[in-house]
């Protein structure tokens, strides 16, 4: 067994990566045995290679992975003490380890004192809280290491104000006499465990002679420990060589300075002048300068200022330069409101806020980006750093679930682009794009703003072909738009894949605007490998969670499930509450009771969220098609139809039409099936002529159905619209049945059942086998069952090993080591009663 040992400094708290690169060392042997580009992002972070940042995920798995290869010699035990201390990008780097760790030789552990960025951090990893000792144990303790024996009532009170703490008792036992416990015991006021130590530290501290007293405050101020740089700085003050020997009780270390006890050091530090401390901190800056430390000088420059310093805080914008090129975010946005706090009132102030909200917020940490965004005086900045606050602010909305904010955050982007105008046209051409974007979040709860005001600020200019695109899509006909819109998409079909994870949303409104499941699914598995190739785990989670609203538009449920919970166990593996993983409208699919999925839509709404509400009312709707309430399905479709919101309210004119044919609107729905068949002409793409024809075989005469009903399963074979289809051929046996050609009727019952069981359309399955038995056959009722037990990540797992991806492609895209990857498709092996993965294969992939 193997154990690996590091501490977290306070000095090194905006030093990215600092304590990984301390325990990376032991294992760098081991690095050619991980994929290429998780060394790469290794040897980025750690500073030693060049390149561009890489995501702290990304470094995460690259971890894990060397863990896992080190663990394959011998048993790994990594013990990480004072993790309260960590920089925030390995503390997150552990957590995400492990949160990760399945069959891997590696037994980490973090201790730490309480603390709340720690607990925030570490969600989701395991936990042991130490209980002080018993009042008994306590007492023997204390007594077994004092000097003289003590009174029982002092030895109990003692035990209880110290909480039990073993090494305060011991501590306790050795250093303070029996007179002065009793003293103090005795005193109306109980004094803290903590406070007494420390008294008693500084006076036995002041006790020494000079030359040891100073090397320890020397060895107080240099946080991290480093015994060269104490020796250098205790030199230059002209200490003797042996000061450090007179210390020895309290500090002492070959390499690395230790405290004895953690109230040592604070009763050193904070037992010296406020000029001593700063003092030291200015010899310790020139010391850790000429040694090339120059992420230790700089935290000591600024420890050394009184008030307002440009020259050290143009130092700390360097070094948080310098901290986001190796992907520290965290660390930059610290070291950047240091440095606003060193710059004088101004302008550069500001500036320096703003830059330090923006990598606040680009690390997850939205209250703290709210919190340097409002010390920001708005009289001060320019019209361009006014225009960047804005558009921060409606990102943290989202952060922090702010309804107003949400609401209003295409309003508030359309004023940030109007501040970038003729200064800044990659901004304000950005913002514009996302001012969209978001109004695609709020859709009808949008306000301050209007789709045509948005459309003519798209539309003022010349911009882009995609901001041409969405401009058209808001103003301009169908058939005038189209052109654009598919212009557009092979734009972003042909883009690179770090540009297309910036365009989610607009991927996917351009291709659903003109029919085309294809394209959508094709871009969004494009940006869900993308995230995955660059760790960026935040984007994969948007790029599966909207992948599983495209498979409901699609109709197939399953897929849409397994997005669900490659969404969950990706929040986990952040340090989310997976539990929080609630997609309504797949919920209304799954046939959840029509008032939790309500309530929980409703919630949405009241969050600003208005896309989120009308996806779960589609839901809604669909399933109260499928089981026949059609009167309900139309009253719920018809004041969105009423309301019409680009391509959202296309995907709902198809189940409007059936809705009202069915429950005796045929006049009502004339003119969107009309608007329908258009678009079919204009877009063209099988989809749409398949729900096109579809509905006009709905309102046709008996003598013209039949051919609308086989050309709408014709054009929806050629499609990947699977719920559609389904739907084609259901609709098709009814009438068939209708039409007492019952043997017909049973041919596309059964083949419309067969989809439907394939896609997961449990209320639709159930309407195909109600009209199967209306046709006199005998039908099971219940639902088929994979019959697997496989877990959610067991299932993951096998489709990819399926579709032929090798263990290291998989252990990347799901984000987990190699080992995990071999421990579970053995499980998956066994369950399934399969022995290779072409075995796999044949059971999963769909020819």
């Amino acid at each position: 067994m193997r154990i690996v040992r590091a501490d977290g400094y306070e000095a090194e708290d905006a030093m990215p990566y600092a304590a990984l690169q301390r325990i990376g060392t032991s294992f760098r042997d081991h690095l050619p045995e991980i994929p290429d580009r998780q060394v790469a992002a290794l040897r980025i972070a750690a500073g030693l290679d060049s390149g561009p940042p890489p995501d702290r995920f990304l470094v995460g798995l690259g971890m894990l992975s060397l863990f896992a290869a080190a663990g394959e010699s011998e048993p790994i035990v990594c013990v990480v003490d004072d993790a309260h201390l960590l920089d925030a990008e390995s503390l997150e780097v552990l957590a995400f380890v492990a949160r990760r760790l399945k069959a891997e030789s590696l037994a980490l552990i973090l201790a730490t004192r309480p603390d709340e960025r720690l607990e925030r951090v570490t969600a989701g990893v395991a936990r042991l809280e130490l209980s002080g000792l018993d009042a008994l144990s306590a007492v023997h303790l204390l007594n077994q290491f004092a000097a003289e024996p003590l009174d029982p009532y002092v030895a109990a009170q003692i035990a209880r104000e110290s909480v039990g703490n073993p090494l305060s008792l011991i501590d306790l036992g050795r250093e303070v006499s029996a007179r002065e416990l009793t003293t103090s015991t005795l005193t109306p006021d109980p004094v803290p465990v903590g406070t007494r130590l420390e008294a008693h530290y500084r006076r036995e501290v002041d006790a020494l002679p000079r030359s040891a007293r100073q090397w320890l405050r020397v060895a107080a101020v240099e946080s991290s420990g480093d015994a060269v740089l104490i020796g250098e700085a205790a030199e230059r003050l002209g200490l003797a060589v042996d000061a450090a020997e007179g210390a020895e009780r309290f500090a002492a270390g070959r390499d690395t300075v230790r405290f004895r006890h953690p109230l040592v050091r604070s009763a050193v530090y904070n037992g010296m002048p406020s000029t001593e401390r700063r003092r030291l901190h200015g010899v310790l800056r020139d010391v850790a300068d000429e040694n090339g430390h120059a992420d230790v000088a700089v935290w000591h420059a600024a420890a050394a200022v009184v008030g307002t310093d440009e020259s050290v805080a143009a130092r700390m914008v360097q070094a948080a330069d310098k901290t986001g090129g190796r992907g520290g975010t965290a660390s930059r946005a610290r070291l950047l409101a240091r440095a606003a706090d060193l710059t004088p009132d101004g302008p550069s102030r500001d500036g320096r806020l703003i830059e330090a909200a923006e990598a606040a917020a680009s690390a997850g940490a939205a209250q703290l980006a709210l919190e340097f965004l409002d010390r920001v005086d708005p009289t001060q900045i320019d019209p361009v750093s006014q225009g960047r606050v804005l558009s921060l602010r409606t990102l943290l909305a989202l952060f922090v679930g702010d309804p107003d904010g949400v609401a209003g955050a295409t309003a508030t982007l359309l004023q940030a682009a109007d501040l970038f105008h003729g200064i800044v046209p990659e901004l304000e051409e950005h913002t514009l794009l996302r001012a969209f974007e978001l109004a695609l979040t709020a859709e009808w709860a949008m306000t301050g703003a209007t789709l045509p005001e948005l459309g003519q600020r798209l539309q003022d200019g010349a911009g882009s072909v995609l901001r041409r695109a969405l401009a058209a899509h808001i103003l301009s006909p169908y058939a005038e738009s189209a052109p654009q819109i598919r212009a557009a998409l092979q734009v972003l079909r042909d883009a690179p894949a770090d540009e297309l994870l910036a365009h989610v949303s607009l991927g996917v409104s351009l291709s659903i605007a003109l029919w085309d499941e294809r394209a959508c699914i094709e871009l969004l598995e494009r940006m869900a490998r993308a995230a995955r190739e660059a760790g960026a785990l935040r984007a994969l989670d948007t790029a599966l969670w909207v992948l599983s609203l495209a498979e409901l538009v699609r109709g197939d449920a399953l897929a849409a499930g397994r997005y669900v919970e490659q969404v969950r166990d990706l929040r986990q593996a952040i340090g989310y509450d997976a539990e929080q993983v609630v997609n309504a409208s797949y919920l209304a699919w799954s046939g959840a009771p029509k008032a939790q999925v309500e309530a929980i839509a409703e919630a949405t709404r009241t969050s600003g969220f208005g896309g989120a509400w009308t996806m779960a009312m589609t839901g809604l709707g669909i399933r109260e098609i499928a089981e026949g309430h059609y009167r309900d399905a139309f009253d719920r479709f018809r004041p969105m139809v009423e309301q019409p919101f680009l391509q959202v309210t296309y995907q709902q004119l198809p189940e409007y039409i059936e809705a009202g044919v069915r429950s005796g609107h045929v006049e009502a729905v004339q003119d969107s099936a009309e608007r329908l068949a258009m678009m079919a002409a204009v877009s063209g793409t099988p989809w749409v002529r398949g729900v096109s024809d579809r509905c006009a075989a709905l309102l046709a005469r008996d003598d013209a159905a039949e051919d609308l009903y086989r050309s709408a399963i014709k054009h929806l074979q050629e499609s990947t619209a699977l719920g559609d289809h389904g739907r084609a051929h259901l609709l098709y046996g009814e009438w068939l049945r209708r039409q007492r050609r019952r043997r017909q009727a049973r041919d596309e019952l059964r083949t419309a059942l067969g989809i439907f069981e394939r896609a997961g359309a449990a209320a639709f399955a159930d309407r195909a086998r109600r009209e199967l038995e209306a046709t006199g056959e005998r039908v099971s009722h219940e639902a088929p069952s994979s019959g697997d037990g496989l877990t959610p990540q067991e299932s993951a797992v096998a489709h990819l090993a399926a579709e032929g991806q090798t263990n290291a492609e998989i252990a990347a895209a799901l984000f987990i080591s190699a080992h995990t990857v071999d421990y579970h498709l053995r499980k998956v092996f066994r369950k399934l009663e399969v022995t290779s993965r072409r075995q796999l294969g044949e059971r999963f992939v769909t020819p």
